[in-house]
């Protein structure tokens, strides 16, 4: 293992902060995360892969330590994103890539693999996410998210991620700790919130078009592995069996245990990714 190194790089004019492990040279594998989280979430299945790539998990415009944006509505879009993806495929020199997304990293990875990158993403896995989102999935998401919580310790915001987040499954204290240590920030006033500027939720209202992605899933030519939680509410079964028989005709496992989403932690989980991105 090469890693945990921080960068900072620009990226269509704004600063992405970008977690490497690897060594450059070897082959890429980018790791994007999911509406409210950072690049820090792919610690244990970036830390195993850095053995035969580059990973670069970036934290998107308005999460952890990369620029909050200028003008929400423009700026917390899927094209944005797709903007500064690119950006920092140029900083690194990378031709070609493989893609892991959770949730919203899924259907980046889906606008891009269909779109700007179609003919550089060789492999696309797709964690708990599908063309199209279930109104109370949805909705349940964009009620936290748009009310992030104040809290006087960090003790408290990660009891609050234990529970807001439950449905990630069994995970140790360890990652439990660090997902609070890389989900807080401080306010003004030196109370504890979570890292990400709470107008993230426009992209509930002003780009719900982001959340329809079925022309473009249906465009991807690259082999396809879509991962579901077992209880997910946010890709429903018969969504997800309809990914393996539309566009790329996905690849798909259904892991036991938690719903939305998985956390790629487990050796299983892990070694999913392992297997589908060394074919």
């Amino acid at each position: 293992m090469t890693g945990p190194r921080s960068t900072y790089v620009p990226a269509a004019g704004f600063e992405l902060h970008v977690t490497e492990w690897g060594e450059r040279g070897r082959p890429a594998l980018v790791m994007w995360h999911g509406l409210a989280r950072t690049g820090r979430d792919f610690d244990e299945a970036a830390a195993a892969l850095s053995d035969s790539y580059l990973v670069l998990c970036p934290d998107t415009l308005g999460r952890g330590l990369s620029s909050w944006a200028r003008d929400p509505v423009a700026d917390y879009a899927y094209r944005r994103f797709g903007d500064t993806a690119l950006a920092m495929l140029d900083h690194y020199g990378v031709d070609r890539l493989r893609w892991v997304g959770t949730s919203m990293g899924g259907l980046i990875g889906v606008t891009l693999a269909a779109g700007r990158l179609k003919d550089r993403i060789t492999h696309l896995v797709i964690n708990d996410i599908g063309p199209d989102l279930p109104a109370a999935g949805a909705g349940r998401i964009a009620e936290y998210v748009g009310s992030p919580p104040v809290y006087d310790t960090v003790a408290e915001l990660e009891a609050w991620l234990r529970r807001n987040y439950a449905p990630f499954g069994a995970n140790s204290d360890a990652f439990w700790r660090r997902m609070a240590d890389t989900s807080a920030r401080r306010t003004d006033d030196g109370r504890v919130t979570v890292h990400y500027d709470p107008a993230i939720a426009t992209q509930f209202t002003h780009h719900k078009a982001d959340l329809d992605q079925w022309e473009a899933y249906d465009a991807i030519t690259a082999p396809t592995l879509v991962l579901r939680g077992a209880e997910s509410d946010v890709l429903p079964a018969a969504v997800a069996e309809a990914m393996t028989r539309r566009g790329p005709r996905a690849r798909l496992e259904t892991l036991q245990g938690c719903g939305h989403a998985p956390t790629l932690t487990t050796a299983r989980e892990i070694a999913l990714l392992r297997d589908f991105l060394a074919g």
